[in-house]
């Protein structure tokens, strides 16, 4: 979102530099630039949070001998009508028809269309936070979801009450039909020169639901929307992190927190798709930093050289960036599960690498937490005046088109508190997560200890990365 934040819809990495935004306010430009003081160094903070994860690594090798995490424990609260998640889906499908209406007819403006900040700031960064705090709420909302239940049930009472038929979903695929979305996102929000344009945001909305819709009706809705439905499956996977589920009766149920990640199953692109997801948001940070910047002309020039011309040049200069940031990610956890099997030779390195992959979930909410929380708490301001006036056209449907963004919510050292607590909090749940996980594979508490050293070296180095980047971006 290089542009998008430069622009109008950006937010500086781990809030140490403002929102630049236009907002259509009678026609009035108002927003903040700058860089914040940390308030204190940046050295301290990272030492102090090397420091937590050790003693944190202390406390569980002292404390925890047993597994806690392997089983929910679940405790019911209540149960869910089905008409009101068929309220949910229609609420769901109207939202995205506005977006898909305001992108088209809207105007052509980043800052005066609904759809622009809806997609980047309530689906992409919205969503992910609401799914950790109330659970899977995007699988009751999904307007991919309620359209291909609803054109499953026209065509089953078409058929006599007989089933529409199924293809059998494709085991090797996996869940790379997901990695490939989210990079696609990725790509789009951080390479793609033209992003911001609300028409054609518009039709990219229309032909991911199409072609999700085609695939829910010829696989099924669940067997495509677990596996290859991109915004699913991530959503999906970040609400495991939370305490509260939804089974497929719709009953909510009330579980420990973290719980849920444990029973992740892990299939073909499952680990991709999670070092994806870490991936993709350390780079839209580093791409903002002084390191990028300085050097990233350079390697614009090799494609330059190849008789490109400037916008292909740097879109190709970016999309290297982009998969050497997930290549990165990658690397640093192959590298720590390289060192649990030295510690023993009794299980496979690729039993291992799945085994151990769920430990990297809260890391990448921590991420994105600490990436977006300053465009969440100011940008998704502006879905007040946008309703009132989706199209940018002067309407005030609600009364609240003059609505102005209040920026003064929350200071920026405290947004910088929030990231920099968001960060180290999800490196200290993937480190009780993997010594849960240890203390099951290993019969000896000692030997599991010990094969968390090389764990423990990974969080540190993730942390500090990402201390790193909330310190370097706009520098």
């Amino acid at each position: 979102m290089r542009a998008l934040r430069r622009r109008t819809l950006g937010a500086w990495l781990g809030g140490l530099s403002a929102l630049s935004l236009a907002l259509p306010a009678e026609a009035q430009a108002h927003g903040i630039v700058g860089k914040a003081d940390l308030p204190i160094p940046v050295w301290l903070f990272s030492w102090t949070a090397a420091i937590v994860l050790v003693v944190s690594f202390v406390a569980l090798s002292t404390l925890w001998r047993a597994p806690q995490l392997q089983k929910p424990r679940l405790r019911r609260l209540f149960g869910v009508p089905r008409l009101l998640e068929a309220l949910t889906g229609l609420i769901g499908v109207a939202l995205f028809a506005l977006v898909i209406y305001s992108g088209y007819d809207g105007a052509q403006e980043t800052n005066a269309n609904f759809s622009v900040t809806f997609i980047y700031v309530i689906f992409w960064v919205g969503f992910p936070v609401a799914s950790v705090l109330l659970g899977d709420v995007f699988s009751v909302f999904s307007p991919w979801r309620a359209t291909a239940r609803s054109l499953r049930g026209i065509a089953r009472l078409l058929r006599g009450g007989r089933e529409l038929p199924k293809l059998p979903y494709p085991a090797r695929l996996g869940m790379w039909p997901s990695v490939a979305g989210i990079v696609g996102f990725a790509w789009l929000e951080l390479v793609y020169l033209n992003r911001d344009n609300p028409a054609t945001l518009a039709s990219l909305s229309l032909g991911y639901f199409s072609l999700t819709v085609a695939g829910m009706l010829l696989f099924g809705v669940q067997e495509w929307g677990s596996r290859a439905d991109a915004y699913g499956v991530y959503f999906n996977l970040l609400s495991r992190l939370s305490a509260f589920w939804r089974d497929e009766d719709g009953v909510l149920w009330l579980r420990r927190p973290l719980s849920g990640v444990t029973g992740l199953k892990v299939e073909a692109g499952t680990v991709a798709l999670i070092c994806t997801l870490i991936g993709t948001t350390t780079f839209d940070g580093f791409s903002n930093g002084g390191i990028w910047r300085t050097n990233e002309p350079s390697l614009q020039s090799v494609f330059s050289g190849l008789g490109l011309s400037q916008n292909p040049s740097i879109e190709l200069a970016y999309s290297v960036g982009l998969v050497f940031c997930i290549l990165l990610v990658a690397g640093v956890y192959r590298l720590g599960i390289l060192g649990v099997r030295s510690v023993s030779q009794r299980y496979p390195t690729g039993e291992l690498t799945h085994t151990f992959a769920h430990t990297l979930v809260p890391i990448g909410f921590a991420y994105v937490l600490a990436h977006y929380f300053s465009l969440l708490i100011w940008q998704s301001q502006a879905m007040v005046y946008l309703s009132s006036d989706p199209l940018g056209n002067g309407a005030n449907i609600l009364g609240t088109a003059g609505y102005e963004i209040n920026y003064h919510i929350i200071s920026y050292a405290g947004i910088w508190y929030v990231q920099v607590g968001a960060l180290v909090g999800g490196h200290v749940a993937g480190l009780a997560l993997a010594h849960d996980r240890a203390l099951v594979l290993y019969e000896d508490v000692e030997e599991a200890v010990r094969s968390q050293y090389w764990m423990l070296a990974v969080m540190v180095a993730f942390t500090s990365f990402g201390l790193w980047l909330l310190s370097s971006v706009g520098t």
